[in-house]
């Protein structure tokens, strides 16, 4: 009780309190001032008496107080006694009134007697140490109040012993001292007078005595203190009067010394009395808070008041602390400074003796602001470090002196096929070589500033990528490591070795044939110069292909607009007519031929896009019904010329990721061919269905069909089959090379089979689900 009556003190304001404070200490101070040189003077002309009375008056003194006091503590004691069981008396008596009066209105039943009891409990003249129980005629617990809970169910004469009488006698017996569970009890029973059921009022001696005990511990303690600081102060008096000034002074040195250097690092002492809640604080934890020093002992209340409740529970701390949990603390915690900010201090202490009744807390207190900002500063830029090194394209890993990794960044665990579980910081790096995915080759490559600078290395994953690893010793002899993809270089290097290898087998046929025929030297050296000249100049030509092929879209496809426009206002007589028939059909040729120039450009730019691997996919969800009946209308002119007939079957709910114009393009660029090369009065298919993960597109006419020999160039760019049919119909010669190609972008294939004289089927496989596959040239 006394721990948390002095933990539990009210927290008034902390300035208001420090002030009254110094304020009493300045009054005191001042009185003692003013008292102290003429006292002094007469306690030295005293002195020779007071050696003689001083002993006498302390031993009188002491023999009266221990008298006074023991006589009033034995008359408290008995007060108390008596007050214990008048209480219990009445309890008793209340109870078995109630029950009777309850029991004739219930007209003899055994009424509840658990609404009586907290009634009574209710009534607040009891305490919570009072047993009330109700028992049946054999005294068997039916009801308890909340102490005596444990009881319900029992017979009486199970846990009361040496209370015979009260079983016999009920109220008459009086209040008894009986044993309950070995311990001594006060006991009141009344029972009814038909003995069908008893009341019991309890209650422990320890708990009656509990307050006159803590009194007399106090006071006894208080006469024992007394006496022992009467005899220490007749000592004193005695034998220390002479070095106390000596002594205040030195220790007034010494306190001064330890205060400058505590001040100077921006550190406090401070004593933490456990028993009565109090703290002491030197004067460097006052100025290092910025408040002002005083000699009074802080509250529980007070310093509680100032400390950051996020941070540091001081009630849970002392608890655990006095349970003997722990004996030393070493936390950090925020307090408010005396301009209202919030300050880091760290504090470490230690309890100075456990086992001393009066438990102390003694520590140093440590500003530790400055420190915070540096961790909190340092920690931001960490963050913004591992920030920018996951951001970058390169693989990066971070070894400390010991082999262990550091960091590393996403890119890193991607090209070595490793999982967060595999990098956690502190596994050595021989633990995560092992679960790497195995290279294909690596070689190292000599370091321009030695070996003991770093190394730098060459692999080639298992996927087929280069890296070039480039290892640097850090400072603290950690090691840093950065992989940069070079497959793009090393497939050009790869490029340039084939190209010399060719050119020095050519050299070295060259340099045979000039060794065989001496005469044409000259004349294979300029061969060569030629040879290098027309390579250099054929991959110019190849970069001013892409070049024109890039610009050939405005160039050509500006005048085929204007052409084509002019020539349709033309046939259309949007201006008048045009006079002679011949000049009417001189402008169909030539809307007719700019509209077939148009398709051939638009059909080499298209083929250009896909051999330089430029032509891009924009993949989304596609109902095949409604696209195929589309693509179908758009030839479906061109078929009623031939009178040929066209024909779709469909499966329903067909459904593509893919290009939307790429698919359209691949069914128009089939259904014209079809329709293209099969005769009047023909007969063209168009089936669709699903097979497995994919859909099959199936163009099939009864057309002239094409020879086995032509099948295998068929799909190739600018390649026709020359027949006797084909001689009548022109074209570029890329409609099946272009479907073919964008087939393939979507991971899928194109199939033809034929029979010459009986009929053409082109089959289109596109998978349903998108398939990842790398851009490459028609074939």
């Amino acid at each position: 009780m006394a721990n948390a009556d002095a933990w539990s003190a009210p927290d008034g304001d902390f300035h208001a309190r420090q002030s009254a404070a110094q304020t009493a200490s300045r009054s005191i101070s001042c009185r003692a001032r003013m008292l102290a040189a003429p006292a002094y003077q007469r306690l030295l002309a005293l002195e020779p008496y007071l050696r003689r009375i001083v002993p006498i008056l302390i031993i009188v003194f002491l023999v009266v107080i221990a008298g006074t006091r023991t006589l009033a503590l034995l008359a408290q004691r008995d007060d108390v006694e008596r007050t214990a069981r008048g209480m219990l008396t009445l309890a008793t008596a209340q109870m078995t009134e109630s029950m009777e009066a309850q029991q004739l209105r219930s007209e003899g039943a055994f009424p509840d007697p658990q609404p009586l009891l907290e009634e009574i409990a209710a009534q607040g003249a009891l305490t919570s140490s009072h047993v009330l129980l109700v028992t049946d005629a054999s005294f068997a617990v039916r009801a308890a109040s909340p102490a005596g809970s444990a009881w319900i169910g029992k017979p009486l004469d199970g846990f009361i012993h040496g209370g015979q009488p009260l079983f016999l006698f009920g109220t008459r017996a009086g209040v008894m001292e009986v044993q309950v569970d070995g311990q001594p009890w006060f006991a009141a029973m009344g029972i009814s007078d038909d003995r069908k059921f008893a009341t019991v009022a309890m209650i422990s001696q320890s708990a009656v005595f509990a307050d006159w005990r803590r009194n007399a511990t106090l006071n006894v303690t208080l006469y024992v203190i007394t006496a022992v600081v009467l005899l220490v102060v007749l000592y004193a008096y005695f034998g220390q009067a002479a070095r106390a000034q000596a002594a205040d002074r030195l220790y007034l040195e010494a306190h001064e010394r330890v205060d400058l250097a505590l001040v100077r690092g921006r550190c406090g002492l401070w004593d933490w009395d456990m028993v009565r809640g109090k703290m002491y604080w030197s004067r460097s934890m006052y100025e290092m808070l910025g408040y002002e020093p005083t000699e009074a002992m802080l509250s529980f209340g007070v310093v509680a008041e100032i400390i950051h409740p996020d941070d540091v529970d001081l009630f849970d701390l002392a608890n655990k602390i006095v349970a003997g949990e722990i004996d030393q603390i070493d936390q950090v915690f925020r307090m408010r400074h005396a301009d209202g900010q919030w300050m880091w201090i760290r504090a470490k202490a230690q309890v100075k003796d456990p086992e001393a009744p009066e438990m102390h807390l003694v520590g140093i207190a440590v500003d530790i602001s400055e420190q915070q900002r540096l961790a909190q500063r340092s920690e931001t830029a960490d963050l913004r470090l591992r920030t920018a090194i996951e951001s970058i394209s390169e693989s990066f890993v971070l070894w400390d002196a010991f082999d262990c990794l550091v960091m590393c960044n996403s890119k890193y665990k991607q090209d070595y096929g490793l999982s967060d579980h595999d990098v956690i910081p502190g596994t050595p790096r021989v633990e995560i070589e092992k679960k790497m995915m195995a290279l294909a080759y690596e070689r190292r490559l000599a370091s321009p500033n030695g070996p003991h600078s770093g190394a730098t290395y060459e692999r080639q994953l298992a996927d087929g990528r280069w890296l070039q690893v480039n290892e640097l010793r850090t400072r603290d002899g950690g090691m840093v490591s950065i992989g940069a993809d070079i497959t793009q270089l090393k497939q050009q290097q790869e490029k340039l070795t084939d190209s010399e290898r060719r050119l020095m087998a050519t050299i070295h046929d060259l340099s045979l044939a000039r060794r065989a025929e001496g005469e044409r030297t000259a004349e294979l050296v300029e061969l060569n110069r030629k040879y290098m000249k027309e390579t250099e100049r054929a991959e110019a030509a190849n970069r001013a292909k892409s070049e024109f092929l890039a610009n050939m879209s405005h160039e050509l496809r500006t005048p085929l607009n204007a052409i084509i426009g002019f020539s349709e206002m033309m046939q259309q007589a949007y201006f008048g007519p045009l006079g002679s028939e011949k000049y009417v059909e001189y402008v169909a040729d030539i809307h007719s031929s700019g509209l077939y120039l148009l398709g051939v450009i638009n059909d080499i730019l298209d083929m250009s896009k896909i051999e330089a691997g430029q032509f891009s996919i924009d993949r989304e969800r596609i109902d095949l019904h409604p696209l195929i009946l589309e693509t179908v209308r758009v030839v479906a002119l061109q078929a009623a010329e031939k009178s040929i007939t066209l024909s779709t079957q469909i499966d329903e709910g067909l459904v593509l990721h893919a290009d939307r114009r790429a698919i359209k393009q691949i069914v128009i660029n089939l259904l014209s061919n079809a329709v293209k090369f099969t005769g009047h009065g023909g007969k063209v298919t168009m089936r669709a269905r699903k097979a497995g993960g994919a859909i099959t597109l199936s163009i099939e006419d009864n057309g002239c069909g094409i020879p086995k020999d032509a099948l295998k160039k068929l799909g190739r760019p600018f390649e026709q089959v020359q027949n006797q049919f084909s001689k009548n119909h022109t074209g570029s010669g890329l409609g099946l090379a272009i479907s073919r190609s964008l087939a393939e972008l979507h991971g899928g294939a194109l199939k033809i089979r034929s029979t010459e004289n009986v009929g053409t089927i082109v089959s289109v496989r596109i998978p349903i689900r998108p398939v990842k596959v790398a851009p490459k040239k028609a074939a």
